[in-house]
């Protein structure tokens, strides 16, 4: 299977792996100090699997991208896009996901009592890494050039 391979692709699918590997880590923590901070009535530490019901599944979907990918390659499919792109695209989705679900709106109340823990930022390593692999993978692939005036 590693002949079409490079080690970016097996870059790109390590970040695949961290970012599946990381729904299932903490991502929020409560403040142990205030006794009124919850997540969905739920003090303590919390996953993203148990703290966001659809964001669970969009991200076990992005991190199975770079492997879609990898398959593409070693099958030699031919794409009408540049090879790359779509896993680019796909990470790029996940990484505004986090950072929205993580930074701007945090979950549990009050926000301001609940913390990042350390499965968020291993999401966060593992959208990039799957970015920077998708990105150089793509940006390899020499594009036809189109005669002037057509679409």
């Amino acid at each position: 299977m590693g002949g079409r391979l490079h080690a970016i692709e097996f870059l790109g699918m390590l970040g695949g792996a961290v970012l599946a590997v990381s729904v299932f880590l903490p991502w929020y923590a409560t403040d142990p100090e205030n006794r009124f901070a919850a997540i969905n009535g739920v003090r303590g530490a919390q996953s993203c699997w148990d703290v966001h019901p659809i964001l669970r599944w969009l991200m076990l979907a992005a991190a199975v991208a770079p492997f879609v990918l990898a398959y593409i390659i070693v099958t030699d499919q031919q794409l009408s896009w540049a090879r790359g792109e779509m896993t680019a695209v796909t990470s790029i989705a996940a990484m505004g996901l986090i950072f929205f679900n993580g930074a701007l709106d945090r979950p549990g109340d009050p926000s301001s009592a609940i913390s990042l823990r350390y499965g968020w930022f291993l999401a966060v390593i593992g959208a990039m890494l799957m970015f920077s692999s998708a990105a150089r993978r793509s940006s390899s692939h020499e594009r036809a050039r189109k005669p002037p005036g057509t679409i």
